[in-house]
């Protein structure tokens, strides 16, 4: 199955032929096989002669559960609870700025305020693991919730028709925050656990589709009665008291460099690997149309004529579906591989696009669609960062998993000022014509994940290694096709 081989495959693929198992701490062969054909040894870091023996002891040893490490997943969760989980809740800004305090500006323009945030996540993203890596969470964490409170105080004094100063506060300066956040948070996990990372990293992630159930019903029932200034104001203090408990609970485990260096934030050296190109085009075209329903959901559910008393609970609906889809793949990714979670879920999302958003007339129609979207969808959050992981040398996953989330970055900023663009009139043409584009993307991203899942089935990787030693067998001086599991790199 594509996304789960076996270490005997694997060492066939480093070695040429089966070779003797290497013995590890605990005196059994290292290459013991992990739930989801995920390789032990590409967490283990390299040898390294200049560590003492209980620190390399230190180093290899992850607890995996106990108090301290899920009090460790409780405060992450708090943390993507109170950002993205706001980010998640844009759809319910688009709809207010659209009608009352932006009415003047484009749907694109409105959008993009909303992209900006996600961009500058993943952007940002890249270079704050470097910072964590140096320095852990003691600083990100803490800068991190204070600009997150103070951008929505400043959002919650926009002006009506001034785009700028809603574009700067929640835009830039919120996109600023969150990017403090969301990377140390998902990134202290490491520290923490290994089998069951992909548990508590969806367990995390499941944080902040939380956050999008509770702030589109928060803001929809506080605007009419205190006005937008203190809804938002009542929403500061609720992300001030989530981020109090993350900033006391958020901690790393493992030494710290204690030097800053950018120079590896991006690690490119991942593109020689197919499984990892692949990865990163099919999450680059996923991206582009994944949150164009978050967006326009309501909008489009206001143009069906459907109630209001159910159109501004629709983004809540697909939010709270998101929940147990960022915990659930995780679960089931440790057990039977990744991709083999991945892409039958991107698969469904297409079904889901094109099968029932598309002809979509009436409440339950729109209502299903929500439901069902949000519920598969959300594993693409929880399970990019989780298959870079299976394909990724522990020592420079940091740096692949930069490298993704900066063409994810290139994908939001861009996709939902599209859709925006495509949609210049509130008309049939126009919904149609964003619906269908969202779909081809959607369908694109698919085709192009289940490639890389193929690429990781481990005849396909016999192929790729016996073509790669023909090549250096011809030409002495030209490096072999990285194929091995982790790049090939750190072992």
């Amino acid at each position: 199955m594509p996304g789960a081989e076996t270490i005997k495959e694997k060492e066939t693929l480093k070695n040429g032929a089966g070779s003797p198992d290497v013995k590890s701490r605990s005196g059994k062969a290292a290459g013991k096989h992990s739930p989801g054909g995920v390789d032990d040894t590409i967490d283990d870091p390299p040898p390294n002669e200049s560590r003492t023996p209980s620190e390399q002891d230190e180093l290899e040893y992850v607890p995996d559960g106990g108090k301290d490490a899920w009090v460790v997943v409780l405060g992450s969760s708090l943390a993507l609870f109170a950002s993205a989980g706001m980010i998640n809740a844009y759809g319910t800004f688009q709809n207010y700025y659209e009608t009352t305090l932006l009415p003047s500006t484009s749907s694109s323009i409105i959008s993009l305020i909303g992209s900006v945030q996600v961009f500058f996540l993943y952007f940002l993203g890249t270079f704050t693991g470097r910072v964590f890596d140096a320095y852990g969470t003691k600083v990100l964490i803490p800068a991190g919730s204070f600009i997150c409170v103070f951008s929505l105080m400043m959002v919650s004094l926009c002006q009506k028709d001034q785009v700028y100063q809603v574009f700067l506060s929640q835009g830039v300066l919120f996109g600023i925050g969150i990017a403090l956040l969301f990377n140390p948070s998902i990134a202290v996990l490491g520290h923490w656990f290994r089998r069951r990372r992909a548990l508590a990293i969806g367990l995390t992630t499941g944080g902040s589709a939380t956050g999008g159930v509770v702030f589109p019903i928060l803001l929809e029932q506080l605007i009419p009665k205190v006005g937008f200034g203190w809804a938002v104001r009542i929403g500061a203090f609720i992300l001030l008291a989530c981020l109090i408990v993350s900033c006391l609970t958020i901690r790393t485990r493992l030494p710290l460099t204690g030097r800053l260096s950018f120079r590896t934030a991006i690690d490119v050296g991942g593109f020689r690997d197919p499984r990892y190109t692949l990865a990163a085009v099919g999450s680059f075209l996923l991206f582009y149309g994944f949150f164009i329903p978050y967006f326009y959901i309501q909008i489009y559910a206001n143009y069906r004529g459907v109630s209001p008393q159910i159109s501004k609970y629709l983004l809540a609906i697909l939010n709270a579906m998101n929940v147990p889809s960022r915990i659930l793949p995780g679960y089931v990714a440790d057990n039977v591989g990744v991709m083999n979670v991945f892409v039958p879920a991107a698969v469904i999302c297409c079904a889901l696009i094109l099968g029932l958003w598309l002809p979509s007339r009436n409440a339950g129609e729109i209502v299903s669609f929500a439901a069902l979207y949000g519920l598969f969808s959300g594993a693409f959050v929880s399970l990019v960062p989780s298959y870079i992981a299976t394909i990724s040398p522990r020592e420079k996953y940091g740096g692949r998993l930069g490298s993704v989330y900066m063409v994810i970055a290139v994908a939001v900023l861009v996709g939902t000022p599209t859709g925006g663009a495509l949609l210049k009139e509130t008309d049939e043409a126009h919904f149609r014509t964003l619906i269908v584009f969202c779909g081809v993307m959607t369908v694109a991203g698919t085709v192009v994940l289940a490639m890389a899942g193929a690429a990781g089935h481990p005849a396909v990787r016999r192929l790729l290694k016996r073509r790669s030693e023909d090549e250096s067998t011809t030409d002495g001086d030209k490096t072999p096709v990285d194929v091995e599991a982790g790049g090939g790199e750190g072992h």
